[in-house]
């Protein structure tokens, strides 16, 4: 096996910022570390937590910092960790990107525990697109909401990446889908990709909601944030769940919050933020093969070839130019 390189490439954020301060740059390469497990990075998606933290939204966060809450690669080093060289992992989570150097380069460095391994052979720029993509759908849907096959579910938010990605993960596990759009032309994809019933967001969707489930959907996953979260509870039947999992809006916080005023009666209201160990190996490896098979697709928006295009995938990602996951191909 060749051996490792001593500098790699890697995009920089220099302080928070315009695109500019995004920065192709050499770093030496993370050295081998006991616990830790350097990739090979082959691909990387992007991730709206990164572009909060360039819009300086992030907090514990020093600069410069290289970007990336995901990976996915081949193990180059993994001491003591029974990983061997060469073999396809993804990471994400913990503290990537934020307290340590992330995935916007040709290697980085994650503790074990963020790490799992895979048995695909699906492209790189698929697999790339996956990790937190879809930890974040299932574990909203199993950890927040408590998912069961035959019931009803809201994804407000619906043609974000997780939105796509949760209702594609509900529809696979037996669920009824509802899935939200602001632009009425995306109405049409959103059936594309399973969804059984999607919703026109006009800021409010729970009349909508009503008028197919008159008694209220049995959960439903807010993506977009505080100012339609108590719309969104409105959908939901007594004894539902409502599940805070994103903000797409940048707005993550209930002022003056008050439950007997802002909570529907009845209604539960659970938050998700999950982390890697949420989504266990085995879930993760059946839902590789589902993909292998044909049985589950999530999309790819677009598939930007190296490093250099990292600024622009940034850019598209910030004035909403996609529909589903961005992915950055490292090599090519």
């Amino acid at each position: 096996m060749m051996s490792s390189p001593i500098t790699m490439r890697a995009v920089q954020l220099s302080a928070p910022g315009p695109v500019d301060n995004l920065r192709l740059t050499t770093l030496p390469l993370p050295p081998e570390r006991d616990g830790w497990v350097r990739i090979r990075v082959e691909a990387f998606g992007l991730n709206r937590s990164e572009l909060k933290l360039r819009l300086g939204l992030g907090e514990g966060v020093s600069f410069p910092r290289v970007p990336g809450i995901e990976a996915a690669g081949t193990v180059d080093a993994a001491p003591g960790s029974g990983l061997v060289p060469g073999q396809r992992v993804v990471a994400m989570m913990g503290n990537m990107g934020r307290t340590y150097d992330g995935g916007y380069a040709e290697y980085t460095s994650v503790p074990l525990s963020q790490v799992i391994p895979v048995d695909t052979d699906l492209p790189w720029e698929v697999l790339g697109a996956l990790p937190e993509m879809v930890q974040t759908a299932y574990g909203s849907l199993t950890v927040g909401l408590d998912l069961k096959a035959g019931q009803t579910v809201l994804v407000r938010g619906g043609t974000s990446s997780v939105g796509l990605a949760a209702a594609a993960l509900a529809a696979w596990r037996g669920a009824t889908v509802l899935s939200t759009t602001r632009r009425p032309e995306r109405l049409a994809l959103l059936k594309e990709h399973g969804v059984h019933h999607p919703l026109l967001d006009t800021g409010e969707v729970a009349p909508a909601v009503r008028e197919l489930y008159p008694g209220g959907v049995d959960a439903a996953l807010d993506l977009v944030g505080t100012p339609t979260l108590p719309d969104t509870l409105r959908a939901v039947r007594v004894h539902g769940t409502g599940c805070f999992g994103g903000s797409l809006s940048n707005q993550w916080t209930v002022r003056e919050f008050s439950p007997n005023e802002y909570l529907p009666r009845g209604v539960s209201l659970a938050g998700y933020f999950g982390d890697a160990t949420d989504l266990p190996r085995e879930v993760f490896q059946e839902i590789l093969d589902a993909i292998e098979a044909g049985e589950l697709a999530f999309p790819v928006d677009r598939v930007y070839d190296g490093l250099e295009q990292v600024s622009q995938a940034h850019d598209d990602m910030e004035h909403d130019r996609a529909t589903g996951k961005l992915v950055v191909r490292v090599r090519h």
